[in-house]
């Protein structure tokens, strides 16, 4: 694990990417411009993907996805390798839930991330591995909670709060999350998970005192 701070004297424009393993299941789609929210979108193809980042010139993007296999495995179908990644045990070690990347649909959903960030890549973009899981967890946000997700989200001051008014699924808050788990990444606020097979980028965890949302009274 390797603790990074660094500083941006710009705003960062972040894209958020909730992955989906299938291109017939939702993809959840967010854009941040500093902590301005610039877009909230559900996508299906890699293409309706990848046409929106690049007409929105992001300096980073942030995927929930795994975006690399375990050391020891030659493909994501390789069955005689290991179960984790060094950083999905950094995770366990911290009691953070996870599915392994060599269940049925997460090895779809690494495959797709894999290529994605390729493409992205291509593009001239940093990409970056986010778990909005790990992220709701280190703000002891519940995960599933979408009112104390959205508190969150204006507590933490992302605007405007009329973008977090409507009613949003369950992909949209995750991809909002990944954002600015992103966002954090470009302020220095964040921990890397790190192993010779895959990091994974999560909020600093002293971030928690000052940023975390007021318990309910």
């Amino acid at each position: 694990m390797s603790l990074r701070r660094k500083r941006c004297s710009q705003k960062p424009v972040v894209v958020g990417i909730d992955l989906a393993g299938s291109p017939n299941r939702p993809t959840g789609y967010c854009t941040l411009h500093g902590l301005n929210i610039r877009k909230i979108a559900i996508f299906y193809t890699d293409e309706e993907i990848l046409t929106s980042v690049e007409r929105d010139h992001p300096d980073l993007v942030a995927i929930d996805a795994p975006l690399s296999i375990p050391k020891d495995r030659v493909t994501v179908d390789d069955r005689r390798g290991s179960h984790y990644r060094q950083c999905d045990l950094m995770l366990r070690e911290r009691r953070i839930r996870f599915f392994p990347i060599t269940l049925g649909p997460m090895r779809k959903l690494t495959t797709r991330g894999m290529q994605l960030k390729k493409e992205v890549e291509r593009m001239g973009i940093k990409v970056i591995e986010v778990f909005p899981g790990a992220s709701y967890d280190v703000f002891g946000v519940p995960r599933k909670d979408t009112v104390a997700i959205i508190r969150f989200f204006k507590h933490v001051g992302l605007k405007p709060e009329s973008a977090l008014a409507r009613d949003l699924s369950q992909d949209q808050l995750d991809a909002v999350m990944c954002a600015y788990t992103g966002y954090l990444y470009m302020t220095g606020d964040y921990e890397a998970l790190s192993g010779d097979d895959g990091t994974i980028i999560v909020p600093r965890s002293s971030v928690h005192r000052s940023n975390s949302a007021p318990a309910q009274k």
